[in-house]
């Protein structure tokens, strides 16, 4: 049975696909965001336990849990053949996150959140060397990774080859990539890859992107933040889209 930590967390899970077996709040606690919760749950049928905040913090992985811990199933688990079959019902052109060992929990979760406001397909993620979806994550996506799918893949190269034979083009964030993330055209079908927080994009997945692309800096920080610079080049291909 999955965690789930946090106030947005809990609210967001209540109203996405996923089963909610039962909800702890910590006693004592109260405001809008608590009467949400046990109001969407109430409605749901879903019981709801007061327990101590000694209990909560006992049990709790993320250490931030706000007051509310919830119970449930696994998130739903989503293929590369559910996101083909969900873009070709699709009118608009597909965006998909592809990330390379981010080990982060608190970057991919920001990164869910990001993806799932800028309106992106899904976030690719792979199952070795990298953060798992863990209560950490879910509630650094600050609920978000209930409504995007999250695709768990063994290896990134073979599934950048697949989403071309898709008709994807790949984009891969790189300090050392020629051309500026404005500069390049991110519209069309596009999935953009980002590397993990300490050596960026690996040799072989930087072969396999059809480009390169850079965020501009003007000091000597070597790179961004991964959630930030995934960020940044997602909402300069949503405003190409947009502009169009």
């Amino acid at each position: 049975m999955a965690r789930i930590e946090g106030r947005n967390s809990v609210y967001e899970a209540l109203k996405g696909k996923r089963k909610i077996h039962r909800i702890f709040i910590q006693n004592n606690i109260s405001g809008d965001n608590i009467e949400k919760i046990k109001k969407l749950a109430e409605a749901k049928n879903i019981s709801i336990n007061r327990i101590s905040k000694y209990k909560l913090d006992e049990t709790a992985l993320s250490h931030s849990h706000q007051g509310v811990i919830a119970e449930a199933d696994p998130l739903p688990e989503y293929t590369l053949g559910d996101l083909s079959a969900e873009i070709k019902e699709k009118d608009s052109d597909p965006l998909v996150v592809i990330l390379d060992e981010i080990k982060d929990p608190h970057n991919f979760g920001a990164i869910i959140r990001t993806a799932y406001a800028a309106g992106a397909d899904a976030v690719i993620y792979q199952e070795r060397r990298a953060a798992g979806i863990t209560p950490v994550v879910l509630k650094s996506s600050a609920g978000s990774a209930e409504h995007i799918p999250l695709i768990q893949v063994t290896n990134i190269n073979y599934t950048i080859k697949d989403l071309k034979e898709e008709g994807f083009w790949i984009a891969g964030a790189d300090v050392g990539a020629d051309q500026l993330h404005y500069d390049a055209d991110l519209k069309g079908s596009l999935g953009i890859v980002i590397g993990s927080e300490g050596s960026g994009l690996r040799r072989l997945v930087k072969e396999n992107c059809d480009f390169l692309i850079k965020i501009p800096m003007f000091s000597q920080l070597g790179s961004l933040n991964a959630s930030v610079a995934a960020g940044i080049i997602l909402y300069e291909a949503v405003r190409q889209r947009l502009k169009r």
